[in-house]
């Protein structure tokens, strides 16, 4: 049998089950009925009940209150087996790039589980395109799964946690799905393994007929799986019927004796029984299990002995003596096997007539575990806060690691094991009290819960996690004080304190106590009042006289952002040495600060078309929202009607209209746009969806959207941003914004700005980056506007005219079409039809893994499917 076919023989069989036990196991799986088997969870991925696998006795469960991703769908095709059933029904997962079931099995830390993951794409989803996608164990890369076949993969592992966490990730290839998963509890004293290895297993019963199907429980009580082994002459298949030994010591693996029933031998003892490979790489590592037992009764007194030579320069066993029907094991200890060529030959012993035998084979790829899951005190922490407060975002698998990974709103120290350090769950709609679950995460510097709807005293555990230094609590519904230990570090400047916007809340060094209510105080209280009133009155009136006499300035705007002096920017422009852009308000300068740090510093200029209230909702929208593609606010200068200045940070690479100008020689790359695109999606989300209430920006185009020095873009330009009166509000009343080719077609008949304007105005700017043609495209005749252009061009399908000829060519084709689709729904004539911009960034991130995808696919990097990993232990007999 050549290697593709053995290959196809083994795709076939790696899911078919025990035809012939069906009718005979029905009684045994009767009893089985009554109770769940210790060790064992099996889960039926998709399935809409649990049921009993009348073929094993074993009882799956279905997944439905496991995991709260993914889509639970039907398979139609018959895969023509007795567990059919297994393969009926899988969990498809279009959204999120990785998707975990959590395993808690009853012992788990540091015991050995197998761990089994089963997939059979039958074209569920009409697309007759089998994706592939990475299978990952905790934060570790698994392996790669492509179901051409049905197939499976398993590995032994010892975890370090009480939980053991399955991912799919998805590479840009397909969308992950899976049919069953399951976990299967070992014997410490077998499969001996190291904390940070794992081992990748296939299992071979040597000398059954390849007709017959695999063999797994009952009559392997771990329920491994054991498959036929495809052999060539000159091995010669022998079998009995006797009983084998396997009770007892004798037998520590367990191997059935179903299993040891058959072998194989070679045609007589000259000849060596021989496996040997070549592996893609050398550097993957190997071991062995050799199972035997003396199938053959031999004259009395013979016996059978053989070597075991590994690589032709390394001895398994000097002698290998077999006694009748009594099983044994030989374990291939350190150091394992590799290189370019990979063997091992078992030969009859000099002497002896009998030739070699071999009963079963275990092969192990090592599976390294570089990645140590985040510590465990953090994660249970990070759960009970996901439970407690029902967070909806996609927070699955290890909350740290991988990096690239980490779950949204969390940054981690990187510590081994490593630790979250900053936490931001501003505006995730959290209701109730501050749970003590948040003063369990003691490597925390940074807390953001501001604008949700947490109520209740404010809790002093808060005070003390030891390295907090950020507490935003700002926006809530918090009672009572602060306490006084985070208010004297805050007054110390050691301590960014942020709780404004709580009515309640009192912010002082001595308590806050409430004044019981008294009827017979309430008349003098009156009139203390209205005497206060017109003092006040008095008082206010003067101050406007004298500030319209002195034109004192006094600032309105609240801000923790450092306030500068007017002579203080002065000295950071250099006297205004060099104007860096023009806007609204005025001249925008390069300035740089005491610390050599480089800043944009817009100056409102007393001709500005905009005025002091545009500064101050530019300054405040700045200072309340805090975004990493947002530009952030250093700080401000409000001194005088002439005198009013913001200063920002500096972003070097300009704006993305300088960027796409055909007069700019360095021309953008593909990725380098899609990551544009992603990043301005980014902010545009948080400003629609992240903030309470929502912010529109009103006036979005790719001169307002800047990128520093590692081209990574940021919003600018809050100047006429307005916020909803409350969630619920459709729209806001306009005053003149926007510019011609962005611009909402619905706003010439409503003059109403809404969230579905400005998604309009960043499909716009998405078709920029895509042509690299302005919003208005310059014409022989006349001039017209993007959509017009590209229609034409959609509708003939002519991708290569579309994308930027300045690219020559160098895109995937396929995610430039998805980044069109995308920029087709986002100016939709009708608004509603229209997506919310969370449905955009979702969609971009697709189109950049894909980009991805074909970037290291054409670099030679692409991830080994498991046809070729089956290439690295396929044996070739001789």
């Amino acid at each position: 049998m050549d290697l593709k076919a053995w290959l196809f023989f083994v795709s076939a069989i790696a899911i078919l089950g025990h035809s012939k036990l069906a009718a005979a196991q029905n009684h045994h799986a009767r009893r089985e009925l009554a109770a769940d088997i210790p060790g064992f969870i099996s889960i039926d991925c998709g399935s809409d009940e649990d049921y009993l696998n009348e073929a094993t006795g074993i009882s799956y469960k279905s997944d439905k209150e496991m995991i709260d991703t993914g889509i639970a769908m039907t398979v139609f095709s018959d895969f023509g087996n007795i567990e059919r059933r297994l393969l009926r029904s899988l969990r498809s997962f279009p959204n999120g790039t990785r998707n975990c079931y959590t395993l808690r099995p009853e012992q788990s830390k540091y015991n050995n589980y197998l761990v089994r993951a089963t997939f059979g794409y039958g074209n569920y989803d009409g697309k007759n395109m089998t994706p592939t996608f990475d299978l990952y164990l905790g934060p570790n890369r698994w392996d790669t799964v492509n179901p051409e076949t049905p197939v499976y993969y398993e590995i032994i592992y010892a975890p370090s946690t009480d939980y053991i966490d399955v991912c799919l990730v998805d590479t840009g290839h397909g969308v992950p799905f899976i049919s069953t998963l399951e976990l299967r509890r070992l014997d410490n004293s077998i499969y001996q393994i190291d904390e940070d290895v794992a081992l990748s297993v296939h299992r071979y019963s040597i000398g059954m007929k390849t007709t017959e199907l695999r063999i797994r429980y009952p009559d392997d009580v771990y329920d491994r799986y054991w498959n036929p082994f495809p052999y060539d002459n000159p091995w010669n298949p022998i079998a009995t019927n006797s009983a084998i030994y396997t009770k007892g010591n004798d037998n520590p693996y367990k191997v059935p004796a179903k299993v040891l029933q058959t072998a194989a031998t070679t045609m007589n003892a000259s000849i060596p029984l021989s496996y040997y490979w070549s592996p893609p790489d050398s550097l993957s590592k190997y071991s062995f299990n050799f199972h035997f037992a003396e199938i053959e009764k031999l004259g009395a007194g013979q016996q059978r002995e053989m070597t075991i030579d590994l690589n032709g320069d390394r001895k398994l066993a000097e002698s290998v003596k077999l006694d009748y029907l009594k099983p044994l094991t030989l374990v291939q200890g350190d150091p394992p096997i590799n290189g370019s060529l990979v063997q091992f030959s078992i030969i009859a012993t000099e002497g002896t007539k009998f030739p070699p035998i071999l009963n079963a084979l275990e092969v192990f790829v090592l599976r390294e575990l570089p990645n140590k899951p985040t510590a465990v005190g953090d994660v249970e922490a990070i759960m009970e806060i996901k439970e407690l407060y029902s967070v909806t975002r996609n927070w699955q698998g290890d909350p740290c690691v991988p990096s690239n990974f980490s779950w949204d709103g969390l940054n981690c120290s990187n510590d081994n094991p490593p630790r979250i350090i900053s936490l931001n769950l501003s505006s995730s709609k959290l209701a109730g009290e501050i749970a003590a679950s948040f003063s369990n995460l003691k490597a925390l510097q940074s807390l953001d819960l501001s604008y949700n709807d947490l109520t209740g005293p404010f809790p002093d555990v808060l005070a003390q996690l030891p390295y907090l230094n950020t507490l935003d609590l700002s926006g809530n519904k918090l009672t009572g004080s602060v306490p006084e230990a985070l208010v004297q570090r805050s007054m110390d400047g050691k301590f960014a304190l942020r709780v404004g916007d709580n009515p309640d809340l009192c912010l002082q060094l001595a308590p806050c106590k409430r004044k019981k209510k008294n009827k017979l105080v309430i008349p003098i209280v009156a009139s203390s009042i209205i005497a206060v009133l017109v003092l006040l009155s008095t008082f206010a009136a003067l101050a406007i006289y004298r500030r319209k006499r002195k034109r004192v300035a006094k600032s309105n705007i609240k801000s923790q952002s450092r306030r500068y002096s007017y002579s203080e920017v002065v000295s950071i422009t250099n006297n205004f040495k060099t104007i860096i852009g023009r806007g609204g308000f005025g001249s925008v300068y390069l300035g740089t600060l005491k610390d050599d740090t480089q800043v944009a510093v817009k100056l409102l200029s007393p001709s500005s078309n905009q005025g002091y209230k545009e500064f101050q909702a530019e300054a405040q929208l700045l200072i309340v929202v805090h975004h990493r593609n947002l530009v952030s606010l250093v700080g401000y200068c409000d001194e005088g009607d002439q005198k009013k200045a913001l200063i920002y940070e500096y972003m070097s690479n300009g704006n993305l209209q300088q960027q796409l100008s055909v007069t700019n020689t360095c021309v953008l790359k593909w990725n380098e746009r899609l990551h544009i695109a992603v990043d301005a999606a980014h902010g545009l989300e948080y400003l629609h969806n992240g903030c309470k209430p929502p912010i529109i920006h009103r006036d979005l185009k790719t001169s307002n959207i800047l990128l520093n020095e590692h081209m990574q873009a940021k919003i600018a330009d809050f100047g006429l941003s307005r916020a909803f009166v409350n969630e619920n509000d459709s729209h806001v009343s306009t005053r003149p914004a926007g510019t011609l080719g962005y611009l909402d077609p619905g706003f010439q008949a409503s003059r109403i700005f809404n969230k579905k304007s400005d998604v309009y105005s960043f499909g716009i700017i998405l078709f920029e980056l895509i042509t690299g043609q302005p919003a208005i495209v310059r014409g022989p005749v006349k001039n017209i506007h993007i959509s017009e252009w590209i229609n034409p061009l959609i509708e003939r399908g002519d991708i290569q005219n579309i994308v930027d000829p300045r690219l020559e060519g160098a895109f995937n084709t396929n995610s430039a079409w998805k980044a069109v689709e995308i920029a087709m729904s986002c100016i939709a004539p009708v608004a509603i039809e229209r997506p919310d911009m969370s449905n955009v960034l979702a969609e971009l991130k697709e189109c950049l893994a894909q980009e991805r995808s074909q970037m290291i696919a054409t670099k030679g990097l692409s991830k080994r499917t498991p046809s070729e990993l089956e290439s690295e232990f396929a044996p070739h007999a001789r």
